[in-house]
Formats: structure tokens, sequence, C-alpha cells
């Protein structure tokens, strides 16, 4: 399907993104999201679409779906991702303004992922205006707290999830305009050791060292890391004690672990959960949990890519995938419910999570033929 280049132009989509973009939106500012959440809910009532707000709490923001299903339409459809949060603080704007550099269009979130969400978004308005009977319905989830792991927003993914076919997700492409098919799991860790206070100078040998005891369990965590099988266990932080002049009677330490496959998940879990205190005398307390389960590469989604590169190709570009990323999306959940899942969708540029964030203006028209032609071309 052609674009009718008389409803959107490339100054129009530009200027929509600069919008969204002077929108300063981190994760916990909950009345920013709301804000950038109501001009796309306006402008996507617009242009006739639907869309509902579910209220995830003031710190959070709103979760907002825009959708295109015809009445009485009740066929599994299209499920398209994008998130409204980003990393950076309030204030950044004035450090990374909007402008355009030649081909480089710069700003907070403008890469990571608001010009990428925008375009999918003016794409689903083109499907509206002139798409066949035939073509899938269509739900697009905007989620206020991807950057900080989905938590509060999951549940409605998921809930929506469940009449999808396929799902599409709008985080930005990789070098050379590259897609993901396959994200690593992401997994939570909590130790914390209890041990006993004395003097150090005059009890030394009454204490237990709680801060000792964790540093035996560093040791065994760093040591499950496993590069051949794609596992990782990182200790990010550790705190304990009170004193030099003590001997520390708690410590805790956090952490993550990265897994390629749901079986993996299961074994360093387990393996976690079992941890024993290796101090005399000292307690130890184990939390792990799976916070994004592994997105795997499937048959269904090698399909799903073959169809979008048909598309990718009418759109003047090639869209090959990356090997599997060690950073994770909402993707996770879509195809760990089985669901045939492509991400990395959105604009190709550079600097994500960085101060001089950007993406390729040249990119705008080629993205958003190819995603008019996907949203109205997957049966």
């Amino acid at each position: 399907m052609k674009i009718n280049l008389d409803a959107i132009t490339e100054g129009a989509l530009l200027a929509r993104i600069r919008r969204w973009i002077e929108i300063e939106t981190p994760s916990r500012n909950g009345s920013s999201i709301a804000s950038l959440a109501e001009l796309i809910g306006c402008d996507a009532r617009d242009a006739g679409l639907v869309t509902t707000v579910q209220d995830l709490g003031p710190e959070i923001g709103p979760l907002l779906t825009v959708s295109h299903r015809r009445k009485g339409d009740r066929r599994d459809g299209i499920l398209v991702l994008a998130h409204l949060d980003t990393v950076h603080p309030l204030g950044t704007l004035e450090r990374n303004s909007f402008r355009i550099e030649g081909d480089r269009v710069y700003g907070p979130g403008s890469y990571d992922m608001k010009a990428g969400a925008c375009v999918a978004l003016e794409a689903l308005k083109q499907v509206l205006r002139h798409s066949s009977s035939s073509a899938l319905p269509i739900d697009m989830v905007f989620v206020p707290d991807e950057e900080i792991g989905s938590t509060a927003s999951r549940p409605a993914i998921e809930r929506i999830a469940a009449g999808a076919r396929y799902a599409l997700v709008c985080e930005p492409a990789r070098h050379a305009g590259r897609c993901v098919t396959a994200r690593k799991g992401i997994g939570g860790l909590r130790l914390s050791a209890h041990g006993c206070a004395a003097h150090a100078g005059l009890n030394h040998d009454r204490g237990r060292n709680a801060i000792r005891e964790l540093a035996h369990q560093v040791l065994q965590l760093e040591a499950m890391t496993d590069y051949a099988r794609g596992v990782t266990v990182n200790v990010g932080t550790i705190e304990g004690g009170t004193g030099t002049n003590v001997v520390p009677e708690f410590s805790r330490l956090a952490g993550e672990f990265r897994m390629p496959t749901q079986a993996l998940a299961v074994e360093i879990q387990s393996r976690l959960l079992a941890l024993q205190p290796r101090t005399p005398d000292v307690t130890l307390e184990v939390e792990a949990w799976i916070k994004r389960p592994p997105y795997e590469k499937t048959a269904a989604t090698a399909l799903l890519l073959a169809q979008a590169q048909r598309y990718a190709t009418g759109a003047g570009f090639e869209l090959d995938d990356v090997p599997m990323t060690g950073g994770a999306s909402d993707g996770n959940f879509t195809a760990a419910l089985g669901i045939p899942t492509l991400d990395g969708l959105g604009v190709p540029g550079d600097g994500a999570h960085a101060i001089d964030e950007h993406f390729y203006l040249s990119s705008l028209t080629p993205r958003l033929a190819f995603w008019t032609s996907l949203l109205n071309g997957l049966t």
C-alpha cells in the first residue's frame, strides 16, 4: 500500500515528533507522562481511532491504548508496543535540545523511542484511512514504565496480548537498521546476611561478620557467569555495617542475572535459591525472581520476519535481524506467551540513553512506508 503524501509529509511528521520529544518523560514523573499520553490520545481520537487510558498510579503515569478494530471483528490482531518513558531526568532537554544537524535529529528520548513510536502511530492512522476489510485489527499500547521494568504495565500488556496474532515493538532499530528477534531474560537477586555484632577491639572473636559472609557469596555469584551459555550474574550493589569498630551484624547485596532461554532461567534461579551460608552462626536470606522472561526466536518469529522483510524491501531498505541481545524489552513478555514477536522496528539512530541521543531524518519516510504496509498486510 502506498502512502498518501497529501495526508502526511516528512515535515509534518517531524513536527509531531518534536512535540513528543519536548515533553520530557522520566519514568517516575507521572504528570509528565500523563501530559504526553493526553497529547497522543487527542491526536489518535482526532484521526478516528479509539483510545482507552488505564491509571497506574501518580508516580508511574497512565497506560494508553490506541485501537483500530472494526465493529464485530473478534479476530486475533496485531499488538504494537511502545513506551512513553525515557531514562533522562527533567532538564535534559537543555543539554540535548531538539535540533537537526545534517541527517541527525537530536533530543532526549528521540531514538529510544519517541520517533519510532510516532512513526508507528502515523502508520496506524494511515491504515485506518486506507485499509482493506481483511486487514487485521490493531491495538497499540503506550507503556509508561518500560525503562524501569514495566512492573505496573505487565498485567495489561499480557491481557491485551491474549488477543494478538503478532506483536511488533517500536524499540529503536539496531546498527544498519536491523531488527531484534531474540533477547535475554532478566532476573532479580537480593541476598541478606545476618551475623552478630561485637566490639572490633575488645570482643572481635564474639562477632559474626555479615560482610565476610557476603564476600564469600559474591565470589560464588560471579562464578555462575558462563559466557559460553550466554549466562551472566552481576552483583550491582552491596552495603552493610555501622562503623569500623563494630563487627558488622548485617549486610545485603542486590544484583541481576541474564539468560537466553527459559530452561536456563529455571536453572540459574534454582541455583541461587539453593545458596547456603559459608560462615558459622550466620544466616542467609536469598530472593531470586524472573523480571522479564527470555525472548527466544522461534520458527513462527522467523516466518513473521520474512513477511516484514518483503515490506521493508518495498519501502527501500533491507531488514536483517541481529543476534540475541542482552537488553530486554516488553517484547520479552509477548514472546514468552508464544506470540511471534518482532522487536527493534523503530527508526535507526544512535546514542540510546546518552546525552547525544539522535535518530536519522532520512529514515522517517521509508520507515513510515514500511510500517503502513506491514500493519495493512499482515494476515
